[in-house]
């Protein structure tokens, strides 16, 4: 699966760039008897559905001229906005997200939890700083890069 990942990365990523827009992520994953072909893109201000539906378009053009099909199996190709509460995966994704409300999963505990959510305060290549309520008390917590599972956007309610 990564193989069909990486091939539709490298195909639609020129695509996208051409139209000034973000390819944020691709994902192929199978959901119950069906799979999907996913890929979100973004841009500045947000991406609408002309902009999906037009992307979709021409990486299914580009999709079906390449010989050996790279999928065949029968898949549904979604092209859409990674929306408010987008995933951070590359290093440049959590670059932009200093100052903003994040939520992040670790692989081990740091306190009491797997779980937090705060305002990136400050990043290095070994480590962040998340400014999170505990309780009511506003502290700064200080996570190893190497144990974040998972980090996205989060929206502060």
């Amino acid at each position: 699966m990564s193989t069909v990942v990486e091939t539709v990365t490298a195909l639609a990523q020129p695509i996208v760039a051409q139209h000034q827009f973000e390819l944020v992520d691709v994902e192929f994953v199978k959901e119950g008897k069906s799979w999907y072909l996913r890929l979100y893109i973004d841009k500045p201000g947000g991406i609408n559905i002309e902009e999906c539906a037009m992307v979709s378009d021409e990486v299914s053009e580009k999709m079906d001229s390449l010989d050996p099909d790279p999928i065949p199996q029968a898949y549904f190709l979604e092209v859409s906005s990674p929306g408010a509460e987008r995933p951070l995966k590359k290093p440049e994704d959590f670059e932009k997200a200093v100052g903003d409300y994040i939520h992040v999963s670790l692989y081990q505990k740091i306190g009491q939890s797997k779980v937090y959510e705060g305002t990136l305060l400050t990043l290095t290549d070994e480590s962040m700083d998340l400014k999170v309520n505990l309780k009511g008390r506003i502290k700064t917590l200080t996570i190893p890069r190497d144990n974040i599972a998972q980090a996205r956007l989060a929206i502060k309610f």
